[in-house]
């Protein structure tokens, strides 16, 4: 039965959403940066103070029951507003102060790091940022339930109560071993991505997506090989060792081609590529704020990346 005094606290909401969306404990933990036992606690104790069960457990699954279903949509809305609260109070002024959440896609991070987090410092200097790097569909799921602030990533986002603001727009550029037939070449067209062995990253990067569906919007069938990589460094490295070409943003091409026996080939205009933009809830009461982070990605960005 509930105690009629009991007021759960947020930590013991955020365990509980996030146990909620993710289905696993494990990831929910990692997600909130906490312990599982801590998780595990957290949940346990909003349970006994409301005295209902919201999580059902067991060794192979996670479900949420009928009456977890029920609250779940009012713990986001709490845990909404307090976020809310505090961004609000952190930033009374015109500038985002206190602790954000960054997530940001790994053919992003890299490059735009290096001038954004000293530009942060000098700009923004009562801001706290934390950097999440990871996968988009994960970076997405993060700020829906409120593990992250703002995401930086390639739009579209395409996920409903989440707002894009466009940052860059940036070409691919082909990589490829030094002595290349393609080597320098500034009208390639993808048509010529037709046969070439193409080095990929692997799966759950939007940067794979997105070369595959260029070579699908002009019926070109690259030659897949066994390479698996997670990082575009590893990629540019197999390419630089004669596995294969591969495709990069502009942004990483002088950082990445500096390490080896590479060359670049530019695609003719009008190049494809991609619009990185940075995503936050509609909700949040920190929007205003937000937009000077966009603004000062995209100074950063200009510099970040090759004219």
């Amino acid at each position: 039965m509930a105690d009629q005094n009991y007021q759960p606290t947020l930590s013991q909401l955020r365990a509980f959403v996030a146990v909620a969306e993710y289905r696993h404990f494990g990831t929910a933990a990692a997600r909130l940066s906490v312990s599982q036992p801590t998780l595990s606690q957290s949940l346990a104790a909003l349970e006994n103070g409301l005295g209902v069960q919201l999580i059902e457990r067991s060794t192979r699954r996670v479900l949420v029951t009928a009456a977890g279903e029920r609250l779940l949509g009012q713990a986001k809305v709490i845990l909404e507003a307090a976020d809310g609260f505090v961004a609000t109070a952190a930033g009374v002024g015109d500038r985002l102060a206190g602790p954000l959440r960054i997530g940001l896609i790994p053919t992003v991070a890299p490059y735009v790091l290096p001038a954004l987090l000293p530009a942060l410092r000098e700009e923004m200097p009562a801001l706290e940022p934390q950097v999440i790097e990871d996968q988009t569909a994960r970076l997405l799921e993060a700020l829906r339930v409120g593990a992250l602030d703002v995401a930086v990533l390639a739009l579209p986002s395409g996920v409903s109560g989440l707002v894009d603001i466009p940052l860059y727009t940036e070409d691919f550029v082909m990589v490829v071993p030094q002595g290349h037939a393609l080597a320098g070449r500034t009208d390639v067209s993808p048509q010529m991505l037709d046969a070439l062995p193409l080095l990929l990253l692997d799966e759950g990067h939007c940067l794979r997506d997105q070369t595959l569906d260029l070579c699908r919007s002009v019926d070109a069938h690259p030659v897949a090989g066994d390479t698996r990589a997670t990082s575009l460094s590893t990629v540019v490295q197999c390419v630089a060792g004669g596995l294969g070409v591969t495709l990069v943003p502009e942004s990483a091409v002088q950082v990445e081609t500096g390490r080896g026996p590479l060359a670049t080939a530019r695609f003719a205009a009008p190049a494809p590529g991609r619009t990185i933009g940075l995503v936050f809830r509609s909700s949040s009461a920190r929007a205003d704020g937000y937009g000077q982070l966009a603004a000062l990605l995209t100074k950063t960005a200009s510099v970040a990346a090759p004219a």
